[in-house]
């Protein structure tokens, strides 16, 4: 149950194939540069906006018009961002850190849940891998995969 006293509904988590991510590169790139670049503008407006609001001294109309735009640019950004990751999620990818630039494509190797990691700043954007219960920071070379079927699994 969450917060609210209504129980989660768990949906089936589509696993890629190796082909599939490789065919899919620079669609999930795209989604993954926009993601990067959105957060990070929002981000930006945010604190430019906060900087703002904390100089010292009484702040005169035009440091308010300026800190308001921030803010509204900010937030539309920032709903720029979430449309990007729910296309992303959409389709099983996830973004757990959107500045890095690296996405997580799931699929199975020996019945276990592995990740595949998209990064857009490597010249081979999908060059390693990690078992879902390895550290975060584990990086298996993609080689060391064979193509596995796609399944169907609950998500937690």
């Amino acid at each position: 149950m969450n917060g609210n006293g209504f129980k989660k509904k768990t949906r089936p988590m589509t696993l890629w194939t190796y082909s599939q991510s490789r065919a899919a590169t620079s669609y999930l790139s795209s989604i993954v540069r926009s993601l990067r670049e959105t957060w990070l503008e929002a981000v930006q407006k945010e604190l430019f906006a906060n900087r703002l609001a904390a100089k010292p001294g009484r702040p005169d109309r035009q440091r308010i018009l300026r800190e308001e735009q921030a803010r509204g640019e900010a937030n539309s950004a920032f709903e720029r961002y979430q449309e990007a990751r729910e296309e992303l999620e959409g389709i099983g990818v996830a973004c757990l850190e959107p500045n890095q630039g690296v996405a997580w494509i799931p699929f199975a190797h020996e019945n276990q849940l592995a990740w595949l990691v998209l990064d857009i700043f490597d010249i081979d954007p999908i060059r390693s891998w990690r078992y879902q219960t390895d550290p975060l920071e584990t990086r298996r070379p993609v080689n060391d995969i064979q193509e596995s079927g796609t399944l169907e699994i609950s998500a937690n």
